[in-house]
């Protein structure tokens, strides 16, 4: 049986339950299998993933690193802000800990590279219960899901997990006390900095579907404003490290997602003609 199955519709448009099952069934399968596949591409190239990605921010010239020393000598005059050298070791304690560790960065990637896919498989399962003019509005959802989640990626990649490793790579309570990281506890910290802020940043995408339904209002957004802003910064704090340059530097542009979700959600309730 061929992957690409066509959706089958009844003559009036509508399709059974059972119909929608299948339906969603193929699109689950394609999915897993364009998450198979760029895994498996990803494995094979370990050198790029890890050495060229994963575990660039050990490196003293990474490219946020000479970012904050261009500050350092711009602004204060010194080297201040400038990262020499990581005080700390990468080591691996278990028979199966690289090769288990390989294996689970491989499906991270395949499912970070195949996210456009997966969002265009969605599209395609939900296009067929839309109106016409609501297909041409969410006709943007591959793109600027992709773009938003991208974005996320890198803000993640380049400021979040960098100083993330630095602080708590290099921080010591005593210094009898040496640092020798675990390389799978060093790899899930880049992980999960970089693909939860991905995540985080397909707030207006979120808003937008539940705007569209009306479970979320403008209004609503607007008097949680406060709260929300309050649980933004706790986040922050959490994915940072417990100083308060980093929570604000990683609030901002969340509080910036947040103010564009009001402006969407305002947005499409003027063209529902909802108050």
């Amino acid at each position: 049986m061929a992957l690409d199955q066509p959706e089958v519709e009844k003559p009036g448009g509508e399709m059974t339950f059972l119909e929608h099952l299948e339906a969603l069934r193929w699109h689950l399968i394609r999915s897993v299998l364009a998450i198979m596949i760029f895994a498996v591409i990803a494995f094979f190239y370990r050198e790029v993933v890890f050495d060229g990605i994963l575990l660039a921010a050990m490196y003293p010239d990474f490219l946020t690193y000479r970012a904050l020393c261009w500050l350092s000598h711009t602004l204060l005059h010194d080297n201040s802000l400038c990262i020499e050298a990581m005080h700390f070791n990468l080591i691996n304690v278990s028979m199966s800990g690289q090769f288990t560790t390989h294996m689970k960065v491989s499906l991270f990637a395949g499912l970070v590279l195949a996210f456009p896919y997966l969002l265009w498989e969605v599209w395609r399962f939900i296009k067929p219960a839309l109106y016409h003019k609501e297909r041409r509005y969410a006709s943007g959802l591959v793109f600027w899901g992709s773009f938003l989640f991208f974005s996320g990626i890198a803000f993640g990649y380049y400021l979040i997990a960098p100083m993330s490793i630095y602080f708590l790579g290099n921080y010591q309570v005593s210094s009898l006390v040496t640092n020798q990281i675990h390389v799978g506890s060093f790899i899930d910290t880049v992980v999960v900095t970089t693909f939860g802020s991905g995540l985080l940043f397909e707030l207006p995408i979120v808003v937008y579907f539940l705007a569209k339904v009306g479970i979320v209002s403008a209004a609503f957004l607007r008097r949680t404003r406060r709260i929300s802003y309050v649980i933004i910064l706790i986040v922050a704090a959490i994915i940072t490290p417990p100083d308060a340059t980093s929570q604000i530097i990683v609030s901002i542009p969340l509080f910036l997602l947040y103010e564009v979700s009001i402006f969407i959600a305002r947005k499409i309730e003027r063209e529902q003609g909802r108050s």
